[in-house]
């Protein structure tokens, strides 16, 4: 018994003469995940102009509990006379459990936290803080929308510059299923239960793709954080899947955002394919009234002509177009363009910008002139600018001149911060 083997108890294809390196590994492990890594960081300006505040989201890995933790850090920036920025940090973070996003309003005086439904029968969330309390709490039901999108891609929450409502993208309500009894037809609705009748699936749809699988078509709705209603964008047509919505400025046509068409398999037959790391993509931007602003201006007698708003289609002549951003000024509509991907069939290529000049009334008559900000370079010549490969944008990504734009861009083997005036 006293010459055991000295392996007994480890586990299988494990050496004796591995256990302290795997111990090291560990420990080393379990200090690399004490580091927190920065999400988002939101800067916001105060009356002096030598001092602003900052809001940070930091997460951090839970090795037990095999889960990523997220905390919300806030911060006071200083600048003396010496030019030198000073930081006075809050004395612990703050954790945001079960939160799945988080959006302060321009102001800076609101904070948005979405919590998404954890199963199909409990509402959607939307929390509204101020400084000191929640000021409001709005429960959607399944059968207004799904659960919020925040996966970077088709994610799109934003306040409007007043911050009364708050505009984001959701998964669609469920559609109906079919009912059928015994006799093998299909079931008109009815309240009374009939227990010798079951539901059908209903018609299969595509998705998106990779982590889009589960997820129902999003949509773009609208909630007043006072009253609590939310109401849903109406008038764009299922084909088209909506997306990275934003407030115009003043303006009949309130909303902007994304749309990618169903119909983008080969030789545009209708089928959604993959869309995760995809820029071939077709998509376009459009424009929409805000769904309260209409409602109040329809005429009491019209019942029904919210159900068909118009749709202004802002980018017919490309085939491409997404990550609107409106200029401080409210001159310029400035975006991103695929179209080198989308046009070649690559899943990626050089990007383009370009900005539409907005009208100055607010008004979209006629057709809007798209100009190049920055064009598409096919070939780049050694050592100069290769072309913009650019896969997210800020949500405000302007310096104080209110031209300038900042962005992240691959250049060669490195990312670089490419720092474009978009008014030239």
């Amino acid at each position: 018994m006293a010459s055991a083997h000295p392996s007994q108890g480890l586990p299988s294809g494990m050496d004796p003469s591995m256990v302290d390196e795997y111990a090291s590994q560990s420990k080393l492990l379990q200090e690399f995940v004490k580091i927190p890594s920065i999400g988002k960081a939101w800067v916001f300006t105060s009356k002096d102009e030598n001092a602003s505040r900052a809001m940070v989201s930091v997460s951090q890995s839970d090795l037990l509990a095999n889960k990523k933790r997220s905390f919300l850090l806030n911060t006071h920036i200083s600048k003396s006379s010496s030019k030198s920025v000073s930081f006075q940090w809050s004395p612990f973070p703050v954790e945001m459990s079960g939160v799945s996003a988080v959006v302060p309003s321009p102001s800076g005086k609101k904070l948005l936290l979405v919590r998404n439904a954890e199963d199909d029968d409990s509402p959607t969330k939307l929390e509204i803080w101020g400084p000191c309390q929640l000021e409001n709490e709005i429960h959607v039901a399944r059968s207004v929308h799904g659960s919020l999108y925040a996966d970077g891609w088709f994610e799109g929450i934003s306040w409007n510059q007043e911050e009364t409502l708050i505009a984001y993208v959701a998964e669609e309500p469920p559609q109906p299923k079919p009912e059928f009894n015994d006799s093998g037809y299909k079931k008109e609705g009815s309240s009374q239960k009939d227990f010798r009748s079951w539901k059908g699936q209903g018609d299969i749809e595509d998705s998106w793709g990779e982590t889009y699988s589960n997820k129902r078509i999003p949509a773009l709705f609208v909630a007043n954080i006072s009253s609590g209603e939310v109401r849903a964008l109406k008038g764009i047509p299922r084909s088209l899947s909506a997306g990275q919505v934003i407030w115009a400025p003043s303006s009949s046509y309130s909303l902007v955002f994304v749309a990618w068409s169903d119909d983008n398999g080969f030789q545009e037959t209708p089928r959604k394919l993959g869309i995760k790391y995809c820029y071939n993509r077709p998509c376009a931007l459009y424009a929409a009234a805000d769904p309260f602003k209409e409602e109040a201006d329809k005429p009491s007698t019209d019942s029904n002509k919210g159900d068909t708003a118009a749709l202004v289609k802002l980018t017919a002549d490309l085939s491409s177009a997404f990550f609107p951003r409106f200029s401080p000024d409210g001159k310029y509509l400035v975006f991103i363009s695929a179209k080198s991907a989308v046009d070649s069939g690559a899943h990626n290529a050089t990007n383009s910008m370009h900005k539409i000049d907005w009208p100055t009334d607010g008004k979209l008559e006629g057709s809007l002139s798209v100009s190049d900000v920055v064009p598409t370079v096919m070939s780049p010549q050694d050592g100069c600018f290769p072309g913009m490969y650019c896969s997210g944008l800020l949500r405000f990504p302007w310096l104080s001149d209110g031209r300038t734009m900042i962005l992240s861009s691959a250049w060669g083997s490195k990312e670089v911060i490419l720092s474009i005036n978009v008014a030239r």
